[in-house]
């Protein structure tokens, strides 16, 4: 670990120096790289460095009380022995966090595609109950939402929908919500108060920049049409929304929310992007498959994930077997207690991947 360190130092004093160069800053796209480089190790190499202190502190302090003859100087060299030693010991964990693998995505936007699943008119509106918690839960923490393209049920509900959010950390908070959410509750539709399950599957996508994914506009077949609404009525008579298809990998991506084609298209470009970037990983994840090991479930889709009972007001995540009884402010977007506790989990495999070598 400590080889790692003293290299990490290293490479953020290069880092330091470079960004520092009035030709690096020039070059405006490899400069943001680095800068963002520099505020990753930043942290490192300042436990790090706080680690190298506590260390002298504390082969100082043992000198001291070898050499000490006086009862109040042992008894205080003593403590400051004690409480160094605890330091030290803090920040040698903290620094094996630090040092965990860190996904590349975290500080990516995320696209989240919300479909309907087995459930009928309302597993369409616990779709909608899923659009607003990620949407309130965004507004928490000031970032953006765009809806991409939508498919609305006549009661309000969604046969599907796409959306964007974008926000600084977004995948490191919620890639863990990909799979299959599933509700037990009165239905709106049910007049005799009957206790139904339903589901909605949630996929949460990276959002790929164009220098990320290779998009040839010869692989591209775009079909546009009349967009239409719950029950499949028209809404304009212009041909604005947009069917992309990507040939070579059969991808198909459409979006109908604007009155432009031209916005549509702009939106399906976002979506089929992503998706073929995660088709890329999940070909890469393939090969690594016992790293894939470390993380809370498998990502996939058709994996249940979390049971939300509104009769009992609770909601269940199965991967972690943690159940919190505050369902009203969970759907509200008061998500952080139940996210934090995916993540803590995932870095406590890491972590035991790490110690047995």
């Amino acid at each position: 670990m400590f080889d790692k360190l003293e290299a990490t130092e290293e490479r953020y004093q290069l880092v330091e120096q470079q960004i520092s160069d009035p030709q690096m800053i020039s070059r405006q796209d490899e400069w943001r790289k680095l800068t963002k480089e520099h505020a990753r190790l930043s942290e490192i190499v300042t436990a790090y460095r706080e680690y190298k202190q506590v260390v002298q502190d504390l082969r100082e302090a043992k000198e001291m009380l070898q050499e000490s003859g006086d009862d109040e100087m042992s008894r205080f060299l003593k403590e400051e022995v004690t409480v160094n030693t605890d330091k030290k010991e803090e920040l040698a964990q903290r620094l094996k966090m630090l040092l965990l693998p860190q996904d590349p995505n975290d500080d990516k936007n995320v696209i989240v595609e919300v479909r309907a699943g087995t459930g009928g008119e309302e597993a369409a509106l616990f779709a909608a109950t899923l659009l607003r918690m990620y949407t309130r839960y965004a507004e928490r923490r000031r970032w953006r939402v765009e809806i991409l393209d939508s498919h609305a049920t006549d009661i309000g509900g969604f046969k599907e929908v796409v959306f964007v959010i974008e926000g600084q950390g977004a995948y490191s908070r919620l890639k863990f919500e990909s799979g299959v959410h599933r509700v037990q509750r009165v239905p709106e539709t049910e007049s005799s108060g009957r206790i139904h399950t339903s589901a909605a599957t949630v996929a949460v996508l990276p959002e790929a920049e164009d220098v990320e994914v290779d998009i040839n506009t010869n692989d591209l077949r775009i079909d546009v049409f009349c967009s239409t609404g719950p029950g499949g009525q028209s809404v304009n008579t212009t041909q604005s929304a947009v069917r992309i298809t990507h040939m070579p990998t059969g991808i198909v991506v459409s979006c109908q929310d604007e009155k432009s084609q031209l916005k549509n298209k702009d939106k399906a470009m976002r979506v089929l992007r992503a998706r073929i970037f995660e088709k890329a990983q999940e070909e890469q994840a393939a090969e690594m498959a016992q790293n894939r090991k470390s993380q809370v479930g498998s990502g996939d889709r058709s994996e249940r994930i979390r049971t939300y009972n509104f009769p009992q007001g609770r909601v269940s995540d199965h991967r972690i077997g943690m159940t919190l009884y505050k369902l009203e402010q969970f759907v509200d977007g008061d998500m952080d207690e139940m996210l934090d506790a995916l993540n803590t989990n995932e870095q406590a495999e890491l972590l035991r991947q790490v110690d047995n070598g």
